[in-house]
Parts: structure tokens; sequence; C-alpha cells
């Protein structure tokens, strides 16, 4: 093999690797995102405390919870496919199973905070 064969594949190598942590990076950001949601749903509580009736602000509180556990999953499922179609060659990449673990664990963090917000 050439020698400018061989650089070749190590650039599309590490063109995976960088592809890879940038999907980890996005998982993120999403991640952040329906956090944000979960505490928009916090300060509706926060700001409408008073607000009568009391159903209507927490429906629109779980319909903010609702949007961030949608948000969770939605990230979870496609940074799974990416991650399943690369190879990683030198980076230390997640393994594909701790996306959807940690969209468990938020969706259960979110209905616990969805179930604190209705017994306020």
């Amino acid at each position: 093999m050439s020698d400018k064969t061989e650089k070749a594949e190590q650039r599309t190598d590490w063109a995976e690797d960088r592809t890879i942590m940038a999907n980890e990076r996005t998982f993120n950001s999403w991640m952040g995102l329906g956090l944000g949601s979960v505490g928009v749903a916090i300060a509706l509580k926060a700001v409408f405390g008073a607000f009568d009736p009391t159903w209507a602000a927490k429906v629109v509180a779980s319909l903010f919870l609702l949007a961030a556990i949608a948000i969770y999953w939605t990230a979870a499922g496609q940074a799974h496919k990416t991650h399943e179609r690369l190879t990683c060659r030198d980076a230390e990449a997640l393994q594909s199973k701790n996306f959807r673990r940690l969209a468990a664990l938020l969706t259960l963090a979110t209905l616990g905070t969805g179930a604190v917000l209705w017994m306020l």
C-alpha cells in the first residue's frame, strides 16, 4: 500500500472519530434542551403558584415535562443510530447503550419532578 493511501485512510479514521465526538456533543446538547424544558416547568409552577385554577398551570407545566421526555428519547435514538454506523479508531467513545441509560434516568427524574409539581 502506498504512503498516500495510508495517509488517506488515517485521515478517514480521524474523521470518523471526530464524527463520533460530534455525535456525543449533539446528544449532550439535546439533553440540555430537555433539562431546560424541565426548568421551564418548574418556573411555571413558581410564577403561577397562586394561579387559579391550579390545575391549568400544572397541565401546562406537564406539557413541558412531556416535551422533555420526548427530547430525551429522540436524542437517544438518533445518537444510537449514528453511533452504530461508525467505527471508533483512536477516540474512546461512549458505549451506545449509555445514550438510552441516560435518557431513562432523566425520564425518571422528569416524572418525579412532575409528581412533585402535581402534589404542590
